[in-house]
């Protein structure tokens, strides 16, 4: 298959089209089953997870043994795709928490719900991660100036803080990119109801990948995975069932081929 396109196809014909062995990074962002539009919505919890269970079985496969894959879900969803998982030979790393600084609704009959999780692998021991290239800022800025300054004592030794900021946790705190589109203030409507901030696909691809490498951009959605990748130098290759999204994915000034 042609690289750096987002094929306008089903999962299930586009997947077992790769090549195996061919993919260094996967970001897959697919339906949660939260009934946010039709591809969403599933007849049964049985039906989703039986679909969720399937693509994941194909796309392992198609993974060389260095690569990374993330998995966006809700926590409920991701308890029962990792313990799904264990039953297969890749390697689980973290349980990442995107919270988001906004919820999805003011519920008085539970916490409110203002974060989804990322399920991080590899398919094996060796695998790329940079995490020079992914730290974050120290939070308490204050006491870091002081501590570049003569050092903070630890176990009898003065650590200083590194110039580029802490080590990345697994505690991603991102505003949500219908926050970052506001207009005079406004909440718009999104193009599309699930679209991921461009931080946090960057900090990803960054993270589990280099120059070159093929990055599978699975359920594209509005494309921002390829559209990130084809920014920082990676190849890509996705899929995208609903014509109606298409139009996102060319204004990111990506090409789209039907399969």
């Amino acid at each position: 298959m042609k690289k750096n396109l987002i094929y306008l196809a089903d999962v299930f014909d586009f997947i077992p089209m790769l090549d195996d062995n061919s993919i260094d990074l996967v970001i897959a962002d697919p339906p949660y089953n939260m009934r946010k539009a039709n591809w969403d919505t599933f007849k049964t919890e049985k039906a989703y997870f039986d679909f969720t269970f399937q693509w994941l079985d194909l796309l392992l496969p198609k993974c060389k043994s260095t690569a990374s894959i993330y998995l966006f879900n809700n926590a409920y969803n991701s308890a029962v795709i990792l313990n799904y998982l264990r039953q297969k030979n890749i390697i689980f790393h973290n349980w990442i928490t995107w919270y988001k600084k906004d919820g999805f609704s003011a519920t008085k009959k539970q916490f409110v719900n203002a974060q989804e999780t990322i399920l991080f692998y590899t398919m094996s021991k060796k695998y790329v991660f940079n995490s020079e290239n992914i730290r974050i800022p120290y939070e308490s800025t204050e006491r870091m100036l002081h501590a570049s300054k003569k050092g903070i004592l630890k176990n009898g030794k003065r650590w200083f803080p590194n110039e580029n900021g802490k080590l990345c946790n697994d505690v991603w705190e991102i505003t949500s990119q219908r926050h970052k589109t506001k207009i005079n203030g406004k909440i718009q409507k999104p193009l599309h109801p699930t679209i991921k901030p461009d931080q946090m696909i960057e900090r990803m691809i960054i993270a589990s990948s280099n120059e070159n490498d093929l990055i599978l951009d699975l359920f594209s959605g509005s494309g921002t995975t390829s559209r990130i990748a084809k920014s920082l130098n990676r190849q890509f290759i996705g899929c995208e069932k609903n014509e109606e999204y298409i139009n996102i994915i060319q204004e990111g000034e990506i090409n789209y081929e039907r399969l």
